[in-house]
């Protein structure tokens, strides 16, 4: 007999239950637009939420804009046209978003200048400052500029797209000629600090281009007749596919270095561009750029490339920046002599960034160390920039140990660091593999072997972030360290199936794409619907980045519909739409941004009372279920469970940073009622983690008995 509600779900159309991606990651990039506008958050941290939104924009385009304009370019018919109506509610929603950013960006300056802090102009330097910037230019930026002047039958070159260029009207006589300048960010600092004026106290700073503006003529180097000139800023993206050609006979290396390569030359999809910029420098620009009618045009301020405010510099009273914390210690593991006693005995379950990634980092150092440890196998796929996780590795080969590190070259936007960090591994005697052509290695695994007694034991760390040093600092993050020798087989298991691919793993515990991932969540779905069709309370919490896969969707809707309780709380990108009528009445979403970026995955299932919980790397995408390789791992320390649950039950009761995922992501914040207790999640689990406190919420009933709440039909 066919299922009744599957059956009404697959009578609606997408419109009316899926969110366009797209759409539902710029609701996204959105909320990080309030944190900047929210007079509550500390100025200077709104001017680095500026660019992170800035940030963000740039690799929307590069990314997601440029997925849809290759859609339209390969589809037909009704495919053709949603694709081209989906690029104008983009373009549309990013104008709102541009113009939203302009605003808060001129509120901001306006009071940083209350603080003594001022962001001037080249037209306001005064004459001691006018001395300084000039030395400063002539002695540190000239040498690094290299203008380029656009002439009629010459090709302009290709212009790295994560740069800021200045595109230069030059006057002379009545004719005018065109240049372009990068402003070279890269290699200097966007913001320099001038001396104040002699009547004035405080912290000036004018930004790199506008020193490159006030010596225009001085750039050409008399070259060229000037009579005047002036410069306006401009920034485009490309297309970041990378083409990987399967068929050429040469290193994946190489392949992946000539597709870097390729990059600098690809489609550009978007240029955002001062708007008074003179119509006839911008049609120079766009004609020799080959921008077409799917391709974005945004007119905006004088300056670009605000994802440099992510770096602008700590200054004026501490008021201004987030009161630090400091990592929490765990004591059980700072009293034991060696870490692995500490982990034999008990899992260690550490979360960060309140506590410190430290502990991951002496693991490896320790286990270099260790006489009795034999080997290690490790996931790469972002690491920090001075990788004391690269070097422990490279000591461990040192002190006599076999090291394997799997290393993931297509890491977006880290492809040219992880060729570096691969080659580098390899120099120093580690075996690097690169995964398996077509699935993407996302895991987060190390696995060390240890002999005790007359076995060979294993010690897996498994988490839901990278082996990174900074993002530990700035991400939230589980990791767990076992001495589980159940969870240790199946990660061997998944090491060798990296490297021997045409062997087909089992796996005992572990859940892992693309091989089991996908059906085991769907079974445990499956699980909660037949309990609350059976009678008894049912219920689940998702926390991930992204929740986009179109089956896991219509699985949740069908749970919703059978009685299932569903939270989610989903930091990025939501296609599901909750609380629809007799479809997901059942569901509610919830998103948070704060200081912290929010980056774990975990999903709980109630279970009848025997909750199951799951961490790991994998994302509800269909890329992180089919085409990664994704670990998920069930935690069964009870002390772990929960921590897990009690900060959940506080994000999921966050009325101070929360908002509501609704139909149309409007993101309105979290509804408070007048006495009720204010929760800022991120600061209350801090707290927790130190005191143990909880803050007074509504008590989680996830661990309760499961009783029947009706008697069943006979």
């Amino acid at each position: 007999m066919a299922n009744p509600i599957k059956k009404r779900l697959a009578d609606l159309l997408d419109s009316d239950l899926f969110m366009p991606r797209e759409l539902s990651w710029l609701s996204f990039n959105a909320r990080v637009l309030q944190e900047a506008a929210d007079a509550s958050v500390p100025l200077i941290e709104r001017l680095r939420f500026l660019g992170i939104f800035s940030n963000n924009s740039d690799e929307f385009f590069r990314v997601r804009v440029a997925e849809v304009r290759r859609l339209i370019a390969v589809s037909s018919g009704d495919n053709k046209q949603q694709s081209k109506d989906l690029l104008v509610a983009i373009q549309k929603r990013v104008v709102e978003l541009q113009k939203e950013f302009d605003r808060i960006y001129v509120d901001i300056v306006r009071e940083l200048a209350v603080h003594r802090i001022y962001l001037i102009n080249e037209k306001q330097l005064d004459e001691g400052q006018a001395n300084f910037v000039q030395a400063y230019f002539t002695n540190t930026v000239l040498p690094e500029l290299e203008p380029i002047l656009l002439r009629d039958g010459v090709n302009i070159p290709p212009l790295n797209d994560e740069s800021l260029y200045l595109a230069v009207d030059i006057k002379t006589g009545g004719e005018h000629q065109s240049a372009v300048v990068e402003v070279p960010t890269d290699r200097l600092e966007r913001f320099l600090q001038i001396p104040p004026p002699k009547a004035q106290r405080g912290n000036v700073f004018i930004v790199l281009d506008n020193i490159i503006r006030a010596h225009l003529l001085q750039m050409f180097r008399g070259a060229i007749q000037i009579d005047s000139a002036r410069a306006y800023c401009f920034k485009f993206s490309r297309d970041a596919e990378l083409a990987i050609d399967a068929g050429i006979t040469q290193s994946l290396i190489d392949k992946m270095e000539l597709s870097l390569k390729r990059r600098r030359k690809a489609d550009t999809v978007r240029m955002v561009y001062d708007q008074k910029m003179p119509t006839r420098l911008l049609d120079n620009l766009c004609s020799r750029f080959g921008f077409g009618k799917y391709d974005s045009l945004t007119a905006g301020g004088r300056y670009h490339n605000s994802k440099d405010f992510m770096e602008f510099p700590d200054i004026g009273p501490r008021s201004l920046r987030f009161k630090p914390r400091a990592a929490l210690r765990i004591e059980r593991l700072d009293e034991q002599a060696s870490l692995f006693d500490s982990i034999r005995q008990k899992d260690v379950f550490l979360y960060y960034p309140y506590h410190p990634f430290d502990y991951v980092v002496d693991l490896l150092k320790t286990a270099a160390l260790d006489p009795q440890v034999s080997k290690l196998k490790i996931c790469l796929y972002r690491v920090a920039r001075n990788s004391r996780i690269i070097d422990a590795l490279v000591n461990a080969v040192q002190n006599g140990k076999q090291v394997l590190a799997v290393v993931e070259l297509a890491a977006r936007f880290d492809e040219a660091a992880n060729i570096n960090w691969a080659q580098r591994l390899t120099e120093n005697g580690i075996e690097v593999i690169f995964g398996i052509p077509g699935l993407k290695v996302h895991s987060k695994l190390l696995l060390i072997e240890r002999k005790e007694g007359n076995a060979s034991r294993y010690y897996t760390h498994i988490g839901t972030g990278n082996f990174n040093e900074k993002t530990a600092r700035l991400y939230t993050d589980y990791s767990l360290i076992t001495y589980d020798q159940n969870v240790g087989k199946d990660v061997f298991n998944v090491f060798d199936f990296l490297k021997y691919n045409y062997k087909q793993p089992k796996y005992r515990l572990l859940l892992v794409s693309p091989h089991t991932a996908r059906s085991g969540l769907l079974e445990l779905i499956d699980k909660e619907i037949a309990n609350a069709q059976a009678g008894y309370r049912a219920s689940m919490t998702l926390k991930c980045n992204n929740l986009v896969d179109k089956q896991l969707v219509m699985k949740l809707y069908e749970a919703s519909s059978a009685g299932v309780e569903i939270r989610l709380i989903v930091r990025g990108m939501c296609s599901l739409l909750p609380g629809v009528k007799e479809i997901s009445e059942n569901i509610q979403a919830i998103s948070i941004v704060d200081r912290y970026l929010e980056h774990p995955r975990v999903y709980v299932f109630f279970n009848r009372g025997k909750p199951r919980y799951l961490i790991g790397s994998a994302d509800l995408m269909t890329r992180n279920l089919d085409y990664r390789v994704e670990v998920l791992c069930p935690i069964y320390d009870v002390d772990a469970q929960r921590i897990i649950q009690d900060t959940l039950d506080q994000q999921w009761y966050d009325n101070t940073r929360a908002r509501v995922l609704d139909q149309n992501q409007t993101n309105s914040y979290v509804k408070t009622k007048k006495r009720a207790t204010r929760i800022r999640s991120q600061d209350s689990i801090h707290r927790y983690l130190s005191t143990g406190k909880l803050p007074r919420y509504p008590k989680s009933r996830m661990h309760q008995p499961a009783r029947r709440r009706r008697k069943l039909k006979p």
